[in-house]
């Protein structure tokens, strides 16, 4: 099975999956999502490939989250508003991404990706 993973390489969490997906032999193409984030309607699709709001598919623990004071101003925000934000700057996006264009995990979970990848 190959899928697309999307990560910032100097994240721990990133690099914890990725060991995790090689070391259960899943085929990985790397995409940096700082440097390559997903447009505007990969974006809405990875949303509905992992059951989730575009909402969560903010990185509330970022720093960038936190200078825009996302927190305050998401509840008043549109959806295109917000993939306007995510596809324009991939540290907003919760990390890793992980699809084969089926289904999608978002953040690393060890038993999610069980039931996902394994």
């Amino acid at each position: 099975m190959a899928v697309t993973f999307y990560g910032y390489p100097p994240c721990g969490t990133c690099r914890n999956a990725l060991k995790w997906l090689k070391s259960h032999g899943v085929d990985v193409e790397v995409k940096d999502i700082t440097a390559e984030p997903p447009g505007k309607e990969e974006l809405k699709t990875l949303a509905r490939l992992a059951g989730l709001d575009i909402r969560k598919l903010f990185n509330v623990s970022g720093q960038v989250y936190r200078e825009l004071s996302l927190k305050d101003r998401l509840p008043d925000m549109s959806e295109e508003e917000m993939l306007e934000l995510l596809a324009g700057n991939g540290k907003l996006i919760k990390r890793p991404v992980v699809t084969d264009g089926a289904k999608a995990t978002v953040g690393f979970k060890e038993e999610e990706f069980r039931q996902a990848w394994a």
